[in-house]
């Protein structure tokens, strides 16, 4: 291990006492964790909240085997031990700034980290900004660009536009090309993401989706980005142009649906999803450098920002879940450390 940063042997950290409500986020005290082969030891400075921390926090999502149980898939910090045989992968020493994707581990004062899974803050970003992208950014590059394929000149529909993910990805198809459409909950969200580079927002309270994307389409979306689940489905393969391909990434509103699938058949549509958390490490580390070459230098030149909602200090970790339960926010909440 190399080291040459004064270590402490505890730090703070967040737990789940029990699955329930955001009040059972409480901190605690725990020894600071011990890096495996091909990890890194970071300082952490701020972490991401997300979904699947609350569904972590519920019960409904168990980290993956081996994985931390303490919530949290995002920091942004110091690296301040590298193990021995990974010194100098990625050109990670210690002293960088970093933000990593974690399986785990996130809400505390120090987090591993895979070497592969960690990339430099861009220039002119904060650690909150920082923080504020791997897990959006690597989900959205997975499931728009590599197994939804999207491509230039391409039309996209992303659901819960004004979330993380659906401000990532308005950003990151609009700069790489592609025709945006997002669905948002109200006149003001479909208003920040018509600025972020969605060509038409719908607000689903009063407007079909459907109806509105055949109209501006003449036909349908290439692609659809979906959280929602439930009754979206069989409405998404509607609102699809022939070879679309519709791309689950949570279901809100349920994953038991019932639809006809001959629309599937005679669309030539695919349909596809994907959860990031359990996948391997090398998995993730292609992607981490698809964004590194193809991403970074649109953040660096100010084409892709993250949207930062609010940030709370990690000792309020409920108070941010209860945020984002509300689905208030426009972006991404940050707890600082």
């Amino acid at each position: 291990m190399t080291s040459p940063h004064n270590i402490p042997p505890t730090m703070m950290v967040i737990e789940i006492t029990t699955a329930g409500g955001p009040d059972v986020l409480q901190p605690a005290v725990r020894p600071v964790p011990e890096m495996a082969p091909g990890e890194v030891l970071i300082q952490v400075a701020a972490a991401g909240v997300n979904r699947p921390d609350i569904l972590q926090r519920q019960g409904a999502y168990p980290p993956p085997p081996g994985a931390s149980d303490i919530p949290g898939l995002e920091v942004a910090g110091t690296v301040v031990a590298v193990s021995d045989d990974v010194s100098g992968v990625g050109g990670i020493t210690v002293g960088d700034q970093v933000m990593a994707l974690v399986t785990g581990g996130g809400y505390a004062q120090y987090c591993t980290a895979p070497a592969v899974q960690c990339l430099p803050v861009p220039n002119g970003l904060s650690m909150v900004q920082g923080a504020a992208i791997p897990e959006t950014f690597f989900t959205v590059w997975n499931n728009v660009f590599d197994r939804s394929a999207l491509q230039p000149g391409e039309s996209l529909l992303v659901h819960g536009g004004s979330s993380g993910i659906g401000t990532t990805a308005i950003q990151l198809a609009n700069s790489l090309g592609s025709r945006v459409f997002v669905t948002a909950g109200s006149d003001e969200k479909c208003r920040a993401c018509e600025e972020l580079g969605a060509e038409r927002a719908i607000n689903y309270r009063d407007e079909d989706f459907v109806a509105i994307i055949k109209d501006i389409t003449g036909g349908g979306v290439n692609v659809i980005l979906d959280m929602v689940g439930g009754d979206y489905v069989a409405r998404n393969i509607k609102a699809l142009a022939p070879d679309g391909r519709l791309c689950n990434i949570a279901f809100l509103q349920g994953s038991k649906v019932t639809i006809n699938l001959m629309s599937m058949m005679l669309k030539r549509l695919t349909l596809t999803g994907s959860t990031l958390r359990a996948m391997p490490v090398p998995y993730k580390a292609a992607i981490a450098e698809n964004l590194r070459t193809k991403v970074w230098p649109l953040i660096e030149r100010g084409d892709v920002m993250p949207v930062v909602h609010a940030t709370y200090p990690l000792e309020q970790a409920a108070q941010a879940h209860h945020l984002m339960e509300s689905s208030a926010h426009i972006g991404k909440i940050i707890l600082t450390v």
